[in-house]
């Protein structure tokens, strides 16, 4: 079915009217992007002495080069387990990355408790573990067998302060969890962020074993400081040229964009935009194809109206 022929503004209910079948990558759950990456020049080495020295590897580029997809691919061939996510905005804080303790849940827990005594019960035991919760860096702190993947995504719109707050977790790969100090619990089986699943944490302390495979992405929009720079592997996503574009686009959709016709002057407008400054991404120019070559094409579409619609910088309103 076209996409166009769904939606035709009437007001009239069709309740059997399918839809389109969307593109491959707005299929839920999201399928995991390792299969259709192709990583750019050297961003393999760069992946490989983060691996061999321990350290996050921070790649700066202009949105949709493909950035974030990168450890999708290093945790499956690697076996890495799921990626973990911590997406920064700018309240992140590292406290929260860390973990969480829901005081306001143990209030209201320890009420409940007073009333069923007070019923002539019996009470419960009141432990602190039971209200914290590992971040997605707390998580990937863990002691295991092989280091989990943990994408720190967009931390150039961090607040200032956050970069040199995790140097100290960093360098130390692991953290306390003042809860449990406070209340001297030796041993407490905390929740991870990922799963209901609970790790044992032994005097409050978090330890990595395996530092964990941590990518950190930028998008220029701020300048880090020098002592974060210098512990990270850094990589700067080359700009797109015409072939790298058709691989990408061949990957995605399996379209093959030949030399000429109307997928290849998308493609070769979406380059020039890219090295003339436009702030245009990747996933604008396959969202672009998948309407206009891809199954779903529709005869009616007014092409310069769907690109003008879809391809638009996205440093403007």
């Amino acid at each position: 079915m076209n996409w166009d022929a769904c939606y035709r503004g009437d007001g009239v209910t069709r309740p059997d009217t399918a839809l389109p079948a969307p593109p491959p990558w707005r299929t839920f759950p999201r399928p995991s992007a390792a299969e259709v990456f192709r990583p750019p020049a050297g961003l393999t080495e760069a992946v490989n002495a983060a691996l061999a020295l321990r350290r996050p590897l921070l790649i700066t580029g202009s949105p949709g080069t493909g950035k974030s997809s990168v450890i999708e691919q290093v945790a499956a061939e690697l076996a890495l387990g799921p990626v973990l996510r911590w997406h920064i905005t700018s309240r992140s804080n590292l406290a929260d990355a860390l973990y969480t303790y829901d005081a306001l849940g143990r209030i209201h827990a320890h009420r409940l408790q007073q009333e069923v005594v007070r019923a002539g019960g019996a009470a419960g035991q009141d432990d602190v573990a039971a209200f914290l919760t590992l971040g997605p860096l707390g998580t990937a702190l863990l002691p295991a067998d092989r280091p989990r993947a943990l994408l720190v995504d967009e931390i150039d719109k961090a607040d200032l302060d956050l970069p040199g707050d995790l140097l100290d977790v960093l360098e130390r790969g692991g953290f306390r969890i003042a809860e449990l100090l406070r209340e001297e619990q030796r041993a407490a089986r905390v929740r991870a962020w990922d799963s209901e699943e609970r790790h044992l944490v032994a005097d409050g302390r978090v330890q990595c074993t395996e530092f964990p495979f941590i990518v950190m992405t930028s998008n220029g929009e701020q300048e880090l400081p020098a002592p974060f720079l210098r512990r990270c592997v850094r990589y700067t996503m080359p700009r797109p040229t015409v072939e790298l574009i058709r691989e990408v686009v061949r990957g995605h959709l399996g379209l093959d964009v030949g030399p000429t016709g109307p997928a290849a002057e998308l493609v070769d407008d979406f380059v020039r935009r890219v090295a003339a400054g436009e702030s245009v991404a990747v996933d604008q120019l396959l969202s672009t194809l998948h309407l206009l070559e891809g199954p779903a094409r529709s005869p009616n579409a007014e092409r310069e109206h769907l690109v003008a619609l879809l391809m638009k910088d996205l440093s403007g309103a």
